[in-house]
């Protein structure tokens, strides 16, 4: 019998009595579950088929989830103001999991090549999860429970991150479709933005300004815009590193339609930048501008870039043009942080930090400063002082060491990826987008200095990724290289194999 279903097509198998049986089955103890269930369970069963069509697909094609995790990570923050009581957050690390098993019983058959995992890149973030587990027996902790959802912006989700890129998303269509996956969520972002500064807030937008976000988003009287961000910092910041990437793509990418795309994103993302109000992440485009220009190693670039550069600085540090837009006057606040109360207020809590820290080598444990440690441990003494920058908090929590250690890793990375762009990538389109990728990243990381933007959502993503394409740069050389002379274009979403 069982022989002979497998010989006959789909629609002769259902008409089978066999098949026609078990639907018949199936169908009353649905019914039956419904019915005693209600309504929670039908809409359970309602989503159950597109989540095994879309469990299906993922095992096929792990890529899928890549695309997945970078979906929750612009998207989850911003969902909890209209669902509540979900811990959509945890998607991420649920999504992180599925991608990894997928990943690997899609090769359960073929020999899954391991060897991408042998870099430095991948080393050095095992030795930093390694200390983010140290962390967990740090004496100082007041809650493990805030170390557990801490540790894992900070440690796990580039430690998963980061060999997942190496083993399945490291070729130059996946480039290719990072870029326009973030292009047109970056553009969403900026589109999201305009709309709460010219037609106003949603009822959860307003909801949340009005119980959470208006002590740090109304600012004399002014909306600081935040899009589906967590707030107006990280807005701003992942929009002057969206700005300057696409503005560096759009000059690099040789197709007509790649360009336009790409610099009406840049435009749009580096006008949400302004609208958010964040100060800070006017050094994104600043450092990143610098890098890209250094990369093209083209002599007229640099020198438009650095004239461009020096103009807009001389606009902000010694002109009052504009004062009369609030935007434009807020940003101009950045350039002269001695008249900037909040600024001061920053570096007396820097010195707080620093006589309470100075016997602490190793902090006060990860998540015991803030949102964490207010939510879990909020009688803690760094529960209760603000750190606002991300190395600030990494300092708090996790010491002088946990600091150190942590800025030797990035600017390893940040190095190890200028050279390898600039002696091993001959092909001056991939090396300019792959230059972008790094101006983001150094603009991040200046960023990070005054907000806590680094390892937050959807940035920290977007980074991770970033990373194994700069450190995969001599495997995208090769294979533009076999396009090119094959005359296929570098930029097909096809795979040529």
């Amino acid at each position: 019998m069982l022989e002979s279903l497998k010989e006959k097509t789909g629609a002769d198998k259902l008409q089978h009595p066999l098949i026609l049986s078990a639907m018949v089955v199936l169908t009353i103890i649905i019914g039956i579950v419904v019915a005693k269930g209600g309504i929670k369970i039908a809409v359970a069963f309602l989503f159950l088929g597109p989540a095994i069509f879309y469990v299906n697909r993922l095992f096929i094609n792990p890529v899928i989830g890549i695309y997945s995790i970078l979906f929750m990570a612009f998207t989850a923050i911003g969902l909890t103001r209209y669902i509540q009581g979900v811990p959509l957050g945890l998607s991420i690390d649920f999504l992180l999991v599925l991608t990894i098993v997928a990943t690997f019983f899609r090769n359960f058959y073929t020999k899954l090549d391991l060897s991408q995992l042998n870099r430095d890149i991948v080393y050095l973030h095992i030795i930093w999860f390694a200390y983010a587990i140290l962390e967990f027996f740090n004496p100082l902790a007041l809650s493990r429970t805030a170390w557990f959802y801490a540790m894992r912006g900070v440690a796990l989700y580039p430690l998963l991150m980061i060999p997942l890129g190496f083993l399945i998303f490291n070729r130059l269509r996946h480039l290719y479709g990072f870029l326009i996956f973030w292009g047109i969520f970056s553009l969403l972002a900026s589109l999201k933005g305009l709309q709460q500064q010219y037609l106003g807030l949603d009822y959860a937008e307003q909801y949340w300004l009005n119980t959470v976000g208006a002590i740090t988003h109304i600012i004399n009287g002014k909306l600081r815009i935040f899009s589906f961000f967590s707030d107006a910092g990280q807005f701003g910041a992942a929009q002057g590193a969206a700005g300057i990437v696409f503005a560096g793509v759009a000059a690099s990418m040789k197709r007509p339609g790649d360009k336009i795309f790409f610099l009406i994103v840049s435009g749009l993302s580096f006008w949400g930048m302004m609208l958010s109000g964040t100060r800070g992440a006017m050094i994104v485009p600043a450092l990143g501008g610098v890098t890209y220009v250094i990369l093209s190693k083209r002599t007229q670039i640099m020198i438009i870039g650095g004239i461009t550069l020096a103009l807009i600085y001389v606009f902000f540090a010694y002109t009052y043009i504009g004062d009369s837009s609030y935007t434009i006057a807020r940003m101009r606040t950045a350039f002269h942080p001695e008249q900037d109360a909040s600024y001061q207020v920053r570096l007396q809590n820097r010195k707080i930090l620093q006589e309470y820290l100075s016997s602490k080598p190793f902090g006060g444990g990860i998540g015991s400063a803030g949102n964490w440690g207010q939510r879990f441990s909020p009688q803690g003494f760094l529960a209760n002082v603000a750190t606002d920058s991300w190395y600030v908090q990494i300092w708090a929590e996790q010491g002088r060491v946990g600091l150190l250690l942590h800025l030797f890793i990035l600017m390893y990375i940040m190095f190890k990826s200028f050279y390898l762009i600039m002696a091993k990538v001959k092909s001056k389109e991939l090396s300019n987008i792959l230059g972008a990728l790094l101006g983001g990243f150094v603009g991040i990381m200046g960023a990070a200095y005054g907000n806590g933007v680094l390892g937050q959502m959807p940035t920290g993503i977007l980074l991770y990724l970033s990373w194994t394409f700069m450190f995969s740069a001599q495997q995208l050389q090769r294979e533009y290289d076999e396009r090119v002379a094959q005359g296929l274009s570098p930029w097909s979403l096809k795979p040529k194999d």
